[in-house]
């Protein structure tokens, strides 16, 4: 009813207020940290425990519950507790440098590649296992376009003409090959190496984001698209292209100079990138279209609906991306000389394809770890599998394990801290059916409904006030305008940080927890 939707909207809100308040303290008046770490030693091994305070990163862990937030700490565990302390023992410490900046070198250029391989692998397995259902999927949705010419289909299946399929399909391949052609246009190659990699890029952009969308949209329709292998199909994709081209001997020239090293790696990373967004459209759409069978909707209105959306999402995000690097800048790659490279954005996935490609075409890839990534990662896929016939709630998703050892730590830590904090106040709910004597699904409906717009709010108000600083210092051009403190003030900020963070966290609970 009514109530309900405006006590949604405070519950969005109120999130939403807290992680701008937060978000402006912390990133813009610079008098919260963004993060809290501490480093030990033991002998020659460095142990890094570590924190990050994004409420937008709390909220994502809150969404995705327990069981991925205990895979991601084991990722970090292993990465940080096992793989860094091991290779820091082992690992000539050159004079002059700082324990942090050489754990996070060897974490950065060894360690991640592990996180990779297991992602990598736990993609192909996922990918494996959906083959035959998405097959059955796609024979379906042709025998529903079949009966639909046959006039014979309720509203409910009525999906876009078949005509109107090919024809976007088309001026889809066609706007690939304008694209591709355009990011090569000024590039000093020959006129038949252009063709030969705009049509490249353009056959595999659309046969394997065929494939990745079939199989993405199948897993966010069944189970939703948080559980989608979206990273994993980027590590695939980027080894996928970068070894074809290699193989190919098509990029043999461009490799013979180090501008044309760039090149052939830029090509794999913006092939790459297509494929991702192909994945992740799949991702939402058909989430959204599942949706809308739940609630009887007709799919080509909701098509056309996305569509549109699809449109509208392309013109404002690239504005929106560049605000952001002109700003910040990402890590690795700063707009201007001078900017405050701890100040840039933290791209984990974009820098890891990055080294994936570099390795690649200077033929100086990581195999090994990524091979013990792949190794461990199909003991962990058999653990999984184990722990599934057996029953009952515990597993152990591969990926996200694999993302707990990629993602910079102070990520991981936010997303785990936001899964124990739904979990706590899934157990306090359930103490709480249990003493009233309700039914618990009942008893819990409302609190977890509210729950997830809090956590909403959450990641919207970080999200929104990144942007509005992005463009502050965009148009000031300096790093920290608002900043009311130096640089000195981080090790204070960081326990001010810390007690905020603990202090949004209980009203967090006091919100959306029923009074006794």
């Amino acid at each position: 009813g009514g109530e309900e939707t405006r006590r949604g909207l405070r519950d969005i809100l109120f999130g939403g207020t807290l992680a701008a308040a937060f978000s402006v303290i912390a990133s813009g008046l610079k008098l919260f940290a963004e993060s809290i770490s501490v480093w030990l030693t033991a002998g020659a091994s460095v142990v890094r425990l570590t924190m990050g305070f994004s409420l937008a990163l709390v909220g994502a862990g809150y969404m995705i519950g327990i069981v991925s937030g205990i895979a991601i700490l084991i990722g970090m565990v292993l990465a940080w507790g096992v793989a860094v302390p091991y290779l820091t023992a082992v690992t000539p410490h050159a004079a002059g440098v700082a324990l942090s900046d050489f754990a996070n070198g060897l974490w950065k250029s060894q360690v991640r590649f592990i996180g990779a391989g297991m992602i990598g692998v736990a993609a192909i397995w996922t990918l494996a296992t959906l083959f035959k259902p998405m097959l059955e999927g796609v024979r379906a949705s042709l025998s529903t376009l079949a009966r639909r010419q046959q006039g014979s289909t309720e509203r409910t299946d009525q999906d876009m003409s078949p005509r109107w399929i090919i024809v976007i399909s088309l001026a889809m391949i066609a706007l690939l090959a304008v694209v591709f052609a355009s990011f090569l246009s000024g590039t000093p190659v020959t006129a038949g190496l252009f063709i030969g990699l705009v049509v490249y890029a353009v056959v595999f952009a659309f046969v394997f984001g065929f494939l990745v969308a079939a199989a993405c949209g199948y897993m966010a329709g069944l189970i939703g698209s948080s559980s989608s292998p979206i990273s994993g199909i980027g590590i695939v994709a980027v080894i996928l292209v970068s070894v074809l081209l290699l193989v190919s001997g098509a990029v043999d020239p461009l490799l013979a100079t180090p501008e044309g090293g760039k090149l052939a790696i830029a090509v794999a990373l913006f092939v790459t990138a297509a494929i991702i967004a192909v994945a992740a459209i799949a991702n939402d759409n058909l989430q959204d279209l599942k949706t809308g069978q739940l609630v009887g909707a007709t799919p080509w209105r909701q098509q056309v609906a996305l569509l549109v959306g699809c449109v509208v999402g392309a013109l404002i995000i690239p504005p929106v991306l560049n605000l952001l690097y002109n700003a910040y800048g990402f890590t690795g790659a700063l707009p201007r000389a001078g900017m405050d490279a701890a100040q840039a954005l933290a791209a984990p996935q974009a820098t890891l394809m990055t080294a994936i490609a570099t390795g690649i075409f200077t033929r100086e890839l990581n195999w090994t770890m990524l091979g013990v990534g792949v190794a461990l990662g199909i003991v962990l896929i058999v653990i999984d599998w184990l722990l599934a016939r057996r029953g009952g709630v515990a597993r152990l998703p591969v990926l996200a394990v694999g993302i707990g050892i990629y993602l910079p730590p102070m990520v991981s830590s936010a997303l785990f801290l936001g899964a124990v904090l739904g979990w706590v106040i899934e157990r306090g709910l359930r103490r709480r059916a249990r003493a009233a004597g309700a039914d618990f699904d009942a008893y819990a409906d409302k609190p977890r409904q509210r729950g997830i717009l809090v956590a909403s709010g959450l990641i919207v108000g970080e999200s929104l006030v990144g942007v509005l600083l992005a463009a502050v210092i965009g148009f000031t051009g300096k790093d920290a305008p608002l900043a009311l403190v130096s640089g000195d003030f981080e090790s204070t900020g960081q326990w001010w940080g810390l007690a905020a963070l603990v202090l949004i966290l209980v009203a967090f609970v006091r919100r959306i927890m029923p009074a006794r």
